[in-house]
């Protein structure tokens, strides 16, 4: 088994193997640089590197050669601008440099992917769509169009935590409501934490909060609940109540969507489907 010091070793090759790699891939002229004379190997200088990132060229050399030296996150993040690194390749320069995972940038406008909607299609008696970090519901099947009403909806109310307190329907289909609604806010502040400063998650709890007294109530409390997974029970017209289990996946994590699928359970599944077939 490797020891620490040979992973250590190990990880700061890789560190230096992948910054020359980003270093070289980035023109100057993509950074305003002006160019002069012939240059012996393709992309950025690590004086120019150095300089744009507010450090010595010495302590960048030592940096790309993979010496012990130690690194503030303020420097990196700058080093991911200068390389121009995108979020997965923020978080392995991280990991190679031994520092705590940075904290994503908050995304809440996203494009579904096509696979997406592809998958949506295919499961046609089974509620599904997908959120963002917001979860404004950006795609969804008939099915979950039938048991949730999407599409009677106005663009911007089409979001589940607006919906669990502010839309009649899905309300009086949540059966009991009250002990739902508590656990999908719950649920809904773990995502918040990603982003506390975002001005559209922050007008959606303000908007609530004037409009319901009960979120307000729920809102001002500690309680975190980080299931992605359970079991909702919904009173239909004409299956009556239904349980179904439901479970989030995650579609792309660097732009937080999210992919939500329920199934019915028990002796209702069959008149379930019947339901949201027709």
């Amino acid at each position: 088994m490797p020891t620490t010091a040979g992973r250590m070793r190990r990880t700061r090759t890789e560190l230096a193997d992948f910054l020359r790699s980003r270093r070289e891939r980035v023109s100057p002229q993509e950074l305003g640089l002006t160019v002069s004379g012939r240059r012996r190997t393709p992309g950025l200088r690590r004086e120019e590197v150095a300089a744009l990132a507010g450090v010595g060229i010495t302590w960048y050399t030592w940096l790309e050669q993979g010496r012990d030296i130690g690194v503030s996150a303020e420097f990196l993040d700058d080093l991911c601008k200068v390389l121009k690194l995108d979020a997965a390749e923020r978080r392995h320069l991280y990991l190679l440099t031994q520092k705590r995972l940075p904290k994503e940038p908050a995304r809440t406008a996203c494009t579904v992917p096509q696979v997406a909607h592809d998958l949506l299609a295919r499961l046609p008696e089974n509620p599904s769509y997908v959120l963002n970090l917001k979860w404004d519901a950006l795609a969804w099947n008939k099915a979950a169009d039938r048991l949730f009403g999407f599409s009677d909806l106005p663009a911007n109310q089409r979001n589940m935590l607006w919906m669990v307190f502010a839309d009649e329907r899905l309300r009086s289909r949540l059966s009991p409501w009250e002990e739902q609604a508590r656990q999908i806010l719950t649920s809904f502040k773990r995502d918040f934490a990603h982003a506390p400063q975002d001005a559209e998650i922050i007008a959606l709890t303000e908007n609530l909060s004037r409009l319901d007294p009960t979120f307000k109530n729920w809102w001002k409390r500690q309680d975190i609940d980080g299931k992605c997974s359970g079991r909702r029970t919904f009173d239909v017209p004409g299956p009556g109540e239904v349980e179904l289990t439901h479970i989030t996946m995650t579609l792309e994590s660097d732009k937080h969507l999210r992919f939500v699928y329920y199934t019915p359970l028990g002796d209702s599944a069959d008149a379930f489907g019947d339901w949201v077939s027709g």
